[in-house]
């Protein structure tokens, strides 16, 4: 007998239509439009989670309209996999269609050994720039972010490192994550007078999480021009049907990641089924209310998503169809899902300094 034929590798060919229905806002005052949903490498994209599958969610992702993927230099696991993932995409299946993408990475976490392996310093994230592009493969990324706050490096260094990236050529924006109004203030006047511009801010938002609410930082984005692209809009899949009566097997709240268990109790369990119904009555699913929540009003650019299935892309996408709420709707919302402050996991930089 011989051996089984190898299965064919069908050529991916993205969707003739897939700029039909996505909406593309502007970033700020900007030139540049980002999809009201993008998609973020965060989890599922590592050594981890099947390759296949981060390739089938790429796939439909892009066949949906986003165009923004979001990485970092240390998503994994191990750090700099999911970059090392994502470059295999690009050099396949996304092959000759980068200038219809946006392409974001990150540096400012822990990332290597030694005191030159995290926070904001010039050394550290120009060498954590160079180190992505040469994982995924790029000439460039089209926007680079100091991934969090370094209460102990002068803003100006962190900045500076910024300005040098963006015109050396090796990013065409610069962006930053996760700094509070404050720090976002100053940040913005040093790119300013360096002549590169802050084009986007990344900070966490969801209905259990909404530290830029009290913050004023939505306003502040609003004075400035800058952008802004919300991170775990979904509480890390919270939001979502999957935690509406249990913990299920195999859940990131199993893994031992970023989502505690124990956070996940009979109380929010029930606000979860409350808003679930507020979804329903919308005609929408959990995930789909979230996101288009997070985006009501256009105060937020572009609402990032993670998937760990292709049909959950699928699904978010939906949320575009309805990004309209009634005022009741709103004030049932807030009356369910306060803001916790345990839902921030990035409170020392965004809010702690």
């Amino acid at each position: 007998m011989g051996r089984p034929a190898k299965p064919v590798q069908v050529a991916y060919r993205p969707a003739s239509d897939r700029y039909a229905t996505m909406p593309y806002r502007r970033c700020g005052r900007s030139g540049l439009d980002l999809p009201a949903i993008s998609l973020g490498l965060w989890h599922n994209f590592g050594e981890d989670s099947p390759r296949a599958n981060a390739r089938a969610i790429c796939r439909t992702a892009f066949d949906a309209g986003i165009t923004h993927f979001d990485l970092a230099n240390n998503y994994g696991p191990p750090p700099g996999s999911a970059e090392e993932a994502f470059g295999d995409i690009l050099a396949t299946d996304f092959r000759g269609y980068r200038d219809e993408l946006i392409i974001s990475s990150k540096a400012g976490y822990d990332m290597w050994p030694g005191p030159y392996g995290e926070w904001g310093s010039r050394k550290y994230l120009i060498a954590s720039c160079d180190a992505s592009l040469k994982r995924m493969g790029l000439d460039y990324v089209d926007i680079f972010y100091s991934h969090r706050f370094d209460p102990e490096t002068p803003l100006e260094e962190t900045m500076g490192a910024l300005d040098q990236i963006v015109k050396s050529g090796k990013a065409l924006y610069a962006g930053i994550s996760s700094y509070n109004s404050k720090r976002t203030q100053e940040a913005a006047a040093i790119l300013k007078d360096l002549g590169t511009p802050c084009l986007i801010h990344q900070p966490s938002y969801n209905m259990f999480n909404r530290w830029v609410e009290r913050d004023g930082l939505l306003e502040t984005l609003d004075d400035l021009g800058i952008g802004s692209i919300a991170f775990v809009p979904l509480a890390q899949g919270l939001l979502t049907s999957k935690y509406l009566n249990a913990v299920p097997d195999g859940s990131r709240a199993t893994q031992g990641k970023s989502l505690d268990q124990g956070a996940i109790d009979a109380d929010l369990h029930a606000k979860l089924q409350a808003l679930n119904e507020i979804a329903s009555a919308r005609g929408q699913s959990l995930a789909q209310m979230a996101l288009a929540w997070v985006l009501r009003g256009g105060r937020v650019t572009t609402a990032l998503i993670g998937a760990s299935r292709p049909e959950q892309v699928t699904d978010c996408v939906g949320a575009t169809e309805n990004l309209e709420f009634t005022p009741e709707e709103l004030a049932q919302i807030d009356k369910i899902a306060q803001d916790r402050p345990d839902m921030n996991l990035w409170a020392q930089s965004s809010e702690h300094v």
